[in-house]
């Protein structure tokens, strides 16, 4: 069968460094770290004090709080991003059929503060079963794709992908294989993610995971730096509203850029650490492009997964140098995460929207926080440290990689 062409015509963002598209572009462009000491809760007992959280984001400025307080922060982030993204987009909902329409969204854990409230309102208590009658549709991580659908009337397939850090490239990749299977003519598509707790900072600390530079938080994340210790948490979403070409052209949207591929692949090999060879990011690359049926030359900008972690990012740059040969330092790669810290669930859709606005703007975002040379990372590659670089930029591919070895990469083209 013929496929259909997938074009981005609305984008939706909030972000510890901005609270909208525009705002998140700004941060990046500007190289702002949004890591700074925890708000949540009194971090003061924990290894890591510090994490990039939302900030100055009023809920009820978006979301009556009658409303708002049946929700998990996870499923307010996904609302507020997907109303901005489908506002973005100019859709008519008068004017399109709301049967084709869907949401598929992303999400690693879900309702993480809701689950630690009620089990510790529990465990506080005096041992009878008493809990928030919206504890479990609240921590549920559907919960996000169906309020989005329910506040919108969208009638097409809803559901929520879960795959630890990769979750929202899975969704970003359902999403474009429904409509270029002519399933629907819309998708609302994305991931947030709200693991800024006890729980979240504790279990990472107990993982080891995370970075303890509680003295100098602000440049805590550094990928690729050779003194990088741990990535830094981070929370918020992002929402991309993909649609089919011809119905997009034919309701006179604007179209960011085109969807061309989507890889998956699973490292099989371990549940927390990557292929030490980067044999899963290498075959999620090689898999997205040849589905894009693009040349490797073809690539300008990598967004990586990138995490900070001292094993995690040599093993995509491995995976990166095997795949594109001569050609990878030729390209610009870069980690955002540098400046937003890790999203978990949320990280693809955010980053998505970092390398489709490289596109737009033909500029790249930063890799920030760069002090010394790692020397076992090859100098010749052009990991775009410290300052944004202005290039032409007709394809970027954006790569994420979560627990238990799920890797996805979504490729760009500009239309």
């Amino acid at each position: 069968m013929q496929l259909k062409r997938v074009v981005v015509t609305g984008l939706g963002a909030l972000t510890p460094i901005g609270n909208t598209v525009e705002e998140y572009w700004d941060g990046l462009t500007r190289g702002v770290s949004g890591a700074n000491l925890i708000t949540r809760f009194d971090a003061t007992r924990f290894r890591t004090k510090f994490a990039c959280e939302v900030k100055n984001f009023d809920v009820q400025a978006y979301i009556p709080r009658q409303e708002a307080r049946k929700m998990d922060w996870f499923t307010q982030y996904a609302v507020v991003t997907a109303d901005e993204a489908i506002a973005d987009a100019g859709i008519d909902k008068e004017k399109v059929d709301l049967d084709r329409v869907g949401v598929i969204w992303g999400a690693g854990i879900g309702g993480l503060k809701t689950f630690e409230d009620e089990v510790l309102n529990f465990g506080g208590g005096d041992g009878n079963p008493r809990f928030n009658p919206f504890f479990i549709p609240k921590m549920i991580a559907d919960s996000s794709a169906g309020l989005i659908s329910i506040r919108h009337g969208f009638r097409g397939p809803t559901y929520v992908t879960v795959s630890a850090c990769a979750s929202s490239g899975n969704a970003l990749i359902d999403a474009f294989n429904y409509i270029r299977l002519g399933k629907m003519d819309i998708c609302v598509s994305g991931g947030s993610e709200a693991a800024v707790t006890q729980a979240g900072v504790g279990g990472f600390n107990a993982l080891k995971a995370l970075s303890e530079r509680n003295d100098d938080f602000a440049t805590a994340s550094r990928p690729y730096d050779k003194d990088r210790e741990g990535f830094v948490l981070g929370e918020g979403g992002a929402a991309l509203i993909l649609e089919e070409y011809e119905h997009a052209v034919a309701r006179g949207a604007k179209i960011y850029c085109e969807i061309m591929g989507g890889g998956m692949s699973s490292d099989a090999y371990h549940i927390t650490a990557p292929h030490p060879d980067g044999r899963g990011a290498y075959m999620c690359m090689k898999l997205a492009l040849e589905d894009a049926e693009l040349p490797l030359e073809s690539v300008d900008y990598i967004n990586t997964h990138g995490t900070s972690t001292p094993i995690g990012d040599p093993q995509e740059l491995k995976a990166i140098e095997r795949l594109f040969g001569e050609h990878a330092t030729k390209l610009n790669i870069s980690s955002t995460k540098s400046m937003t810290g890790h999203l978990l669930g949320g990280a693809a859709a955010i980053e998505a929207v970092a390398a489709i606005l490289a596109i737009k703007n033909q500029l790249i975002p930063p890799t920030i926080n760069h002090f010394t040379d790692d020397p076992d990372i090859n100098p010749n590659l052009n990991l775009t440290f410290n300052e944004p670089q202005a290039r032409k930029v007709e394809v970027a591919i954006s790569n994420t990689f979560g627990f238990g070895g799920h890797n996805t990469c979504v490729v760009f083209k500009k239309v």
